[in-house]
């Protein structure tokens, strides 16, 4: 078997195992893929509020670009598609959504109220050879990158070509946001390959209580404003949106 082959295989084998599976408290509908591991959430009264506090992170690219309807938005992992809801729900924009498992896009269909929109586009493949495909360079105005397999031991891309072709698919101003795990072993690894893809420019949100630590890495002038305009864009954000903005931007402001 050639090495293409065996990749090839290696990652259908990744797609079986994760399974997913469902699980509801509370008024909380929750996504596993065959594990305890929550990979998503959504409130059955409210699905477009982001439940789990990482995933409001995951927007604070929100703080330094603001998407307009000729922008395109990219998620990569679809998980309970509550990136999805809301972006459509908040944003004017196109968004192009990854996930390499279709039975994941069919629960969403059943259960997690997966919006149907002309703005939304859902690809079936696999994040990295999706963001190595050519004609995506200068695309996406922001990517929210959450890519964590039935293991959640960090995540399932981690190269540092990965990291370099989502900067390079991002247009100028562009933000990424990537969802990493504070405690395990895979942190510091990522944020090194993040750092090297985008030239220095990540800052991390503090830590949440779940572990899940939240990375922006900037492309062109998008971290260039000043700290009044940071703090006025976010009481923006916040007042539009509901998520803690004005929190955000004085933990970040601290680290800039």
């Amino acid at each position: 078997m050639s090495r293409s082959h065996s990749q090839a295989a290696a990652r259908q084998a990744a797609i079986d195992a994760d399974l997913p599976t469902l699980s509801e408290q509370d008024g909380i509908r929750y996504l596993h893929f065959n594990s305890e591991w929550i990979q998503g959430a959504m409130r059955v009264a409210r699905p477009s509020e982001l439940v789990l506090a990482y995933t409001q992170q995951m927007m604070a690219w929100l703080l330094f670009v603001q998407p307009g309807e000729r922008d395109r938005l990219g998620i990569l992992g679809l998980g309970a598609g509550s990136l999805l809801r809301f972006t459509l729900r908040h944003t004017r924009s196109q968004v192009d959504t990854v996930e390499r498992n279709p039975a994941v896009t069919a629960i969403c269909r059943a259960y997690f109220r997966l919006p149907g929109s002309e703005r939304s586009v859902i690809d079936h493949a696999d994040a990295r050879d999706w963001a190595a495909e050519p004609h995506r360079a200068g695309r996406y105005r922001a990517l929210m990158v959450d890519l964590y397999d039935s293991q959640a031991q960090g995540p399932v891309c981690d190269e540092v070509s990965f990291y370099r072709d989502c900067y390079r698919i991002l247009d100028e101003p562009g933000v990424m946001a990537v969802n990493l795990f504070g405690e395990h072993d895979s942190f510091g690894r990522n944020l090194q390959r993040i750092r090297d893809a985008f030239n220095g420019r990540v800052l991390c949100l503090p830590e949440i209580d779940e572990g899940n630590t939240v990375a922006l890495a900037f492309k062109g002038h998008a971290l260039d404003g000043s700290a009044a305009d940071l703090l006025d864009r976010a009481a923006r954000v916040e007042s539009r949106t509901g998520l803690p903005a004005q929190r955000w931007a004085r933990s970040l402001l601290a680290l800039m």
